[in-house]
């Protein structure tokens, strides 16, 4: 079991213009040959963005993009015709296949924090595609079979225990709070990298807000 402290994620975006970014994979101009990919995950970054700001029409290709909205509402726009609105308890993906244009923007009057993680296809190509889950539930794991991979969101009180996902490749990212998982102590920003997993419970110490990622 691999621990990665908030405070080793990489620091990017553009804070003139009002956009924050930590990066726990290599990433654009933080390019690291040992920190390229676990499993199937290839990026998970938390965004900070100022109302008003964002991330203009930019393409991507043969990557699941999957978001948790922390804070605010993030407003998405793509080449296929689509255009949402996302809020905290909601998990948009968005399949790129061969190749896709989008926007990502603040377009709400409050801060804009969200989480976006990356994941590698099975096979590359393919008709991008969209979608929301609107609310999604902590008994409800959100499916990425092109990716081979399930998120599982869990929202915990003070002393709650719940269960790890048994699985080959497991990746875990503390969006707040902070729990014990097989005797290491995570704060906000941590992450765990952890393979062929079983058996393992968190327990949460106050508020908690944790994903994870179940991969074959």
């Amino acid at each position: 079991m691999d621990v990665r402290r908030a405070g080793e994620r990489y620091r990017g975006g553009d804070p003139a213009a009002g956009i924050e970014s930590l990066h726990a994979f290599s990433f654009g101009p933080h390019y690291d040959p040992d920190n390229l990919r676990f499993g199937a995950v290839i990026a998970c970054n938390e965004e900070r963005i100022a109302p008003g700001a964002g991330f203009g029409e930019h393409p991507h290709s043969h990557t699941e993009i999957v978001t948790w909205v922390v804070e605010g509402e993030l407003t998405h726009r793509d080449s296929t015709g689509h255009e949402s609105v996302v809020r905290p308890g909601d998990v948009q993906r968005l399949s790129s296949a061969g190749g896709v244009r989008h926007v990502e923007r603040n377009d709400g009057a409050l801060p804009l924090r969200f989480v976006q993680m990356w994941l590698a296809p099975l096979e590359p190509g393919g008709e991008p595609a969209y979608e929301v889950v609107h609310g999604i539930a902590d008994a409800t794991p959100y499916a990425v079979p092109a990716a081979g991979a399930m998120l599982h969101v869990r929202r915990l009180a003070p002393g709650e225990r719940t269960a790890v996902p048994d699985a080959r490749f497991l990746y875990a990212h503390l969006v707040r709070g902070e729990v014990v998982l097989d005797g290491a102590v995570l704060g906000a920003g941590d992450a765990v990298r952890a393979t062929d997993t079983a058996g393992l419970e968190v327990v949460a110490r106050g508020e908690v807000e944790l994903l994870l990622w179940e991969m074959a």
